[in-house]
């Protein structure tokens, strides 16, 4: 116990210091010692990287694994002594091309073998922990201004936002619950933007032996360098990736297995489950209610990590390690929150908001907006049209949807017809005697 208290002290105060400053930038290390990792996993990561590409230039093998060459060129001066890698001829820049020897390539197989990971080196996981502590959503403040700006593109009930804004600044999660086309999903997907930074992540994990993938490209967006940030941060540690808060959006595909470790046990390699991927961002369960798992497995699976703010994930050696559970939950649900679970889970989201459907004014804008959008001009009096033939006799319900789903419509037959796209009495009465009669039925 006296070892852990001491550990979360030396935490506290890392994640203070590096609070203390603008941003969190991770330092390049100028030693093996400052990177986290020992001497074995870098010289590991060098055969094994010789050993699936061949041949290799020492500084290209230090842009590989993502370390400093003074750290990669100390190492392959050791597996040189050993006799594990040659000099295989001169390079610019007082640097040699490198190969195995006959002992090394067969000691690479062993790492092979071991563990296929070949990549950027990874990141001891406390570090990880500290980063997220320090980039967390928490420490945002997102107002009235940043919401609208994150919203501009989309039409949204300003009364909401006297909801969606604590809702935001809590970090506690939400559900966003109402008849489907409303633009939940669209919704939920705008507000991480409120966040406005963009953060760091490792490209890998390390811990007890183990390599976690963490950076996934569906999720994780590169962001674009700006001169100021390059300026505070130019030696940065080449392991970690700047990237766009990260929005990670599952639907009715998400199962259990979704949300623990996956590891391989052909290549010995782990990846980094769903909600340890969104950590710093927002996290968004599309059609909550619709999964392959029971609304009640993932509150038995959730309910701690919520309340606490942390998770538990089992390593393949059996080893529980305890990760940051820090991003923003949003459940967008076409069905009443109580429909879907217990008191117990809907207290740890406090924040139930409901989408409604627009009026005719907001429609009217819907329209305005997208007809702008398609290049086509707006007439009022043609929606006017629309809603008083097509909504209003058959009490039709309006969806936040629908004025871009019948202009795709209209597009489509325009394309087709070779005809100028524009909004006309007699497309919309083509287009919704298709896309009503075979999509939403008459209500």
């Amino acid at each position: 116990m006296a070892l852990e208290q001491q550990t979360l002290d030396i935490q506290d105060s890392l994640v203070a210091s590096l609070l203390s400053g603008e941003n969190f930038c991770p330092t390049k290390p100028s030693s093996i010692q400052e990177t986290g990792l020992g001497d074995e996993i870098v010289e590991q990561l060098i055969c094994k990287h010789l050993a699936v590409f061949g041949t290799s230039k020492g500084r290209a093998i230090a842009d590989y694994v993502c370390l400093p060459f003074n750290i990669v060129e100390t190492v392959l001066g050791s597996l040189r002594t050993s006799q594990y890698v040659v000099h295989a001829g001169s390079a610019p820049f007082n640097d040699y091309y490198y190969s195995l020897t006959t002992e090394g390539r067969a000691r690479a197989k062993a790492f092979l073998d071991a563990c296929a990971y070949v990549g950027p080196a990874p990141v001891p996981l406390m570090d990880y922990v500290i980063s997220v502590e320090a980039q967390s959503i928490t420490a945002e403040a997102p107002g009235p201004e940043k919401l609208g700006e994150a919203v501009r593109d989309i039409s949204v009930d300003p009364n909401l936002f006297d909801s969606l804004g604590p809702a935001i600044n809590s970090g506690a999660g939400m559900f966003l619950y109402g008849a489907p086309g409303n633009g939940k999903s669209t919704l939920a997907k705008r507000i991480t933007l409120c966040f406005g930074q963009v953060i760091w992540i490792p490209h890998a994990l390390y811990e007890d032996g183990q390599i976690i993938k963490f950076y996934d490209s569906a999720y994780h967006k590169p962001a674009p360098s700006d001169s100021q940030s390059l300026i505070r941060c130019v030696d940065y540690d080449r392991r970690w990736l700047k990237i766009s808060r990260p929005t990670v959006m599952v639907g009715g595909e998400l199962t259990m297995d979704n949300l623990e470790l996956r590891h391989d046990s052909r290549t010995n390699i782990n990846e980094a489950p769903l909600q340890m991927k969104s950590n710093c961002g927002c996290l968004l369960i599309d059609d909550f209610g619709r999964q392959r798992i029971e609304p009640a497995q993932l509150l038995n699976r959730w309910i701690v990590p919520l309340e606490m703010h942390h998770d538990f994930l089992t390593l393949p050696t059996g080893k529980k390690m305890q990760v940051p559970f820090d991003q923003l939950v949003i459940f967008s649900t076409n069905l009443e929150p109580r429909q879907l679970v217990d008191e117990a889970f809907l207290r740890r989201i406090p924040f139930k908001i409901e989408i409604a459907d627009p009026d005719e004014e907001e429609f009217h804008y819907l329209f305005e907006l997208y007809a702008h959008s398609f290049g086509c001009d707006y007439r009022r009096e043609v929606i006017d049209d629309l809603l008083a033939r097509h909504y209003r006799p058959t009490h039709r319900r309006l969806r936040r949807c629908q004025a871009r789903d019948l202009l795709l419509q209209i597009r489509s037959y325009c394309n087709y017809a070779s005809k100028p796209m524009e909004l006309r009495p007699d497309y919309f009465d083509r287009a919704v005697k298709t896309y009503f009669a075979t999509v939403l039925g008459d209500e």
